[in-house]
């Protein structure tokens, strides 16, 4: 910045040692007017009133930026992949399982049993439900389900865990049409017959006997199994591998309690001969083994009763003729079941068994 002074006027007349004053006077203040731009020029570059401002790399000044809260927000919290049927981790719960259910025939006759057990259901009022196939019969059409089993056992639709029997595989419609039309994601949850779900410490497979010849769902079972983190495993499906019954054993499904007793699970549930049947535990060529896998035949939830024709080596309890329900109890560590007839008596009590 420059300063302009005027030039003196040549016309006036020499001023006196006062007048040199005067004009000494004049100068100093033009200094001192000269040193106040200098000062609001600077202040104007980035004096002391840049104490509100945040000088940026390359000179730049921004707002100074709001104080970070003393907290981070808390994140969404991830979403669970548990089954709805997962209750909070600990404590007992109880579980209803019975395959072979629902015969041709209502309430309206004294001698249908699928009313009775449903009953008995009811009264128990478990968890969930289980079920080891031939959940309706003869053909397992939809029509039939709706006639049938819906009018009992449906009541327990929404959380029941089904399983498919050879006579959901006879409908004419198709290949466990009408069971499939049934049940729908209930037991197809990802567009399969076969499924996991965890509940507590336990994990829960429930298998479709009628294709074990199919590597697809084979191959998901070891995967399954090789995934879980649960402490204790119980698997069902229809077809026993050992029965004392009139179908007898049936070694459709020995490969797969090779799998299963590899991964050392402890409970396999079943259906197919229509009585009720427990095993000492066992490995899979049907030694006894106290590593081996727990199997209990629950095949008396309704349909006609079977004899028992052979009895296996490591059975411990059968019963023919008579319907009903197995109860069971499941803890973190343990399990153990009853077998509730048809008319609220308990038929049979197991052991208490741990987790391998």
């Amino acid at each position: 910045m420059s300063l302009h002074l005027p030039d003196p006027d040549p016309r006036s007349t020499p001023r006196s040692r006062s007048g040199r004053r005067g004009r000494f006077g004049l100068l100093a203040a033009a200094l001192a007017l000269l040193a106040g731009l200098f000062v609001i020029a600077e202040r104007a570059a980035g004096g002391s009133n840049l104490d509100k401002l945040t000088v940026t790399p390359g000179g730049t000044a921004s707002p100074s930026p709001p104080p970070s809260p003393s907290t981070s927000p808390s994140p969404p919290p991830s979403p669970s992949t548990s089954p709805s049927t997962s209750p909070s981790p600990g404590g007992a719960f109880t579980v209803v399982a019975a395959g072979d259910i629902a015969a041709q025939c209502t309430a309206r006759s004294s001698s249908c049993a699928h009313p009775k057990t449903a009953a008995q259901v009811q009264a128990i009022n478990p968890a969930f439900v289980i079920t080891m196939g031939d959940n309706q019969y003869d053909r397992g059409t939809i029509h039939d389900f709706r006639k049938y089993y819906d009018t009992t056992w449906g009541k327990f639709k929404k959380k029941t865990r089904p399983s498919a029997g050879n006579h959901e595989s006879y409908d004419p419609a198709g290949f466990e049409a009408g069971y499939k039309s049934y049940f729908g994601a209930i037991a197809f949850p990802k567009g399969k017959s076969w499924y996991s779900y965890d509940r507590g410490n336990w994990h829960f497979i429930a298998l479709d006997s009628n294709i074990f010849d199919q590597t697809a769902q084979i191959n998901w079972l070891k995967a399954d199994l090789a995934a879980t983190t649960k402490g204790c495993v119980a698997a069902y499906w229809h077809h026993p591998l050992f029965s004392s019954g009139e179908h007898g054993n049936d070694p459709v499904s020995r490969p797969v309690w090779q799998i299963l007793y590899d991964a050392k699970a402890d409970l396999v549930l079943n259906g197919h001969d229509h009585h009720y049947e427990r095993f000492a535990p066992q490995d899979p060529s049907g030694k006894a083994d106290a590593n081996g896998l727990v199997e209990l035949l629950g095949g008396m939830g309704g349909a006609v009763s079977y004899k028992i024709k052979n009895v296996q080596p490591n059975s411990r309890f059968r019963l023919s003729g008579t319907n009903g329900v197995v109860k069971l109890t499941f803890t973190d560590s343990t399990y153990s079941w009853q077998l509730i007839g048809a008319d609220g008596k308990v038929k049979d009590s197991s052991p208490t068994y741990t987790c391998h």
